[in-house]
């Protein structure tokens, strides 16, 4: 095991405390080590994934993101997240859907989906919804869903989308612009040992709501596959 959590919280909590340049820039020895444990920990949770699923984000490192906050249009100037995380992209156009990790003392995650799809994937997915919406009901209503993940979540319409009756039966999911799903983590799971090999796991088991979303947003209405 090629990382260390408790050092990655130890930091994160003290930068919560000292969220400014002078303090990081004497503690960035500190933060190198941090960032280090967590390429360690990503690549060990990549090489987890890629047992279960094709993934084409090249390393633990490239999953991870920066630690310094963008900040030009934010009431927030706080020039650090108080958290480490990244994202795996799976491959090729057949497999939809995105992994992301978010490493944060009591407020640690995991989540997948679709965060922004554009408006003609977005159509797709709710002319799909509307034909037969009883798949993804099956997939949001196993027990195995509501266990690791509660509920679809996602920002969502007040009222029926452009083009669809707003007393259509499936309408509670018609209104969804994004699908998103969640897992959250207890500080307790976080810093146990092999806490890779739990999070892998939460990951697969997105893997339903993924191969519907992959299957409805790569075939037509009548489920031909759809060219490119």
């Amino acid at each position: 095991m090629d990382y260390n959590l408790t050092n990655t919280f130890d930091f994160l909590n003290r930068l919560a405390k000292n969220n400014n340049r002078e303090w990081f820039a004497e503690h960035k020895s500190e933060y190198l080590e941090v960032y280090d444990s967590m390429i360690g920990f990503a690549n060990t949770l990549l090489s987890e994934m890629q047992k279960h699923d094709h993934i084409e984000t090249a390393s633990g490192k490239k999953s991870l993101y920066r630690i310094y906050r963008d900040i030009r249009f934010s009431k927030d100037k706080t020039p650090y997240k108080n958290n480490l995380g990244g994202s795996f992209r799976r491959s090729t156009s057949l497999l939809r859907g995105g992994y992301y990790y978010h490493i944060q003392p009591r407020n640690s995650f995991v989540a997948g989906g679709f965060w922004g799809p554009n408006k003609e994937d977005l159509l797709h997915i709710r002319k799909h919804i509307a034909l037969e919406a009883q798949p993804l009901r099956d997939v949001l209503n196993s027990t195995s869903f509501k266990e690791n993940f509660g509920t679809l979540l996602g920002e969502q319409l007040k009222t029926a989308p452009k083009g669809f009756d707003k007393d259509h039966e499936a309408i509670d999911l018609l209104r969804y612009k994004q699908f998103v799903i969640r897992h959250s983590f207890t500080d307790k799971e976080v810093l146990a040992p092999n806490f890779h090999l739990e999070m892998a796991e939460m990951f697969k088991q997105m893997r339903p709501f993924f191969d519907y979303m992959s299957e409805i947003l790569t075939t037509d209405l009548n489920g031909t596959p759809l060219e490119g």
